[in-house]
């Protein structure tokens, strides 16, 4: 699998323009011009950036993680450094649009470098596209029209204060805008398997698997004021899976990317993941995936 490291060489795959700051670069077309995006069908590839874009599909397919991204309608798309990406069937998007591309370093030591792990829409368990109101899209505009005027002019230093600033604008408005379009979703809204991954992610992010270990169901089940026997009767009616199948499956999930991150032995990985025992963890992963840590890892090596 190939890896990008800089954002120069990501946009280099992507024939587009070298980046005006070496950690952000920004399109915005009005109709003229193209987005991010390759012409053809592309092998799986990773990167180390950020993208917040704004696009209105044509044709093609996205493939992000194990599923496809749905934005048939043209809406704002997340996604997070180190996941797996793949255009298939020549995607092809309007003109009009934008995209935000930045590297992770670009925060770092900011308050949303952590703040941005928080949330959701940055996450494979959310495939679905944001879609926006006229009224919200003016919104995002105006947002993302200030960073372009930051953006292309002579960089100072107050110049990355004002554009972080205006990013983490961007994604609490983007945030508000997620919460009313689940909660206009009564069926996903309510969903416990949506409650019982949230509650993972927050349990993840927060670095309580680093300190407690893997959570137990009951655990679980506590935090989120339902009792185990209801959450796992309902989780394996709902999905045919139970409570221990669809933590597995988050754990996994999570493997995936720690395990493309370079010099981590697998035993760090299944301790980060809270396993005691690295065999354990090796054994879960294989069973779950059909091959072994070793061969994910080799399969999909950084190059």
């Amino acid at each position: 699998m190939q890896h990008f490291k800089t954002l120069s060489s990501y946009l280099d795959y992507l024939e587009l323009p070298r980046p005006e700051h070496p950690m952000l670069s920004m399109f915005n077309s009005k109709g003229e011009g193209h987005l991010p995006c390759p012409r053809e069908s592309s092998p799986p590839i990773t990167n180390d950036c950020y993208s917040i874009s704004f696009k209105k599909y044509v044709e093609g397919d996205l493939n992000y993680g194990r599923t496809k991204y749905d934005f048939t309608n043209g809406a704002l798309i997340f996604i997070a450094p180190r996941q797996i990406l793949q255009w298939d069937n020549s995607v092809v998007f309007e003109q009009k649009g934008f995209s935000i591309n930045f590297h992770e370093d670009f925060l770092k030591g900011t308050e949303l470098a952590l703040q941005i792990r928080k949330y959701g829409f940055f996450s494979y368990s959310v495939n679905e596209a944001l879609h926006l109101s006229p009224k919200e899209e003016k919104q995002i505009e105006s947002i993302v029209e200030t960073i372009e005027i930051e953006y292309h002019n002579n960089q100072d230093a107050f110049s990355k204060e004002i554009i972080i600033s205006q990013l983490n604008t961007l994604l609490k408005y983007a945030n508000r805008f997620y919460e009313r379009q689940f909660l206009n979703r009564k069926e996903i809204s309510n969903d416990l398997l949506e409650q019982f991954n949230q509650h993972l992610t927050e349990y993840f992010v927060s670095g309580q698997l680093q300190e407690k270990g893997i959570p137990s169901i009951e655990q679980i089940a506590a935090t989120m004021s339902v009792s185990q026997r209801y959450l796992s009767d309902t989780l394996k009616k709902e999905t045919g899976k139970t409570t221990t199948e669809h933590l597995h499956l988050h754990l996994i999930d999570e493997a995936k990317n720690i395990l493309l991150q370079p010099n981590k032995s697998i035993a760090e990985v299944a301790y980060e993941l809270g396993f005691e025992y690295p065999p354990y963890f090796s054994r879960l992963f294989k069973k779950k995936e059909g091959i072994s840590p070793t061969e994910y890892r080799e399969k999909y090596k950084m190059n």
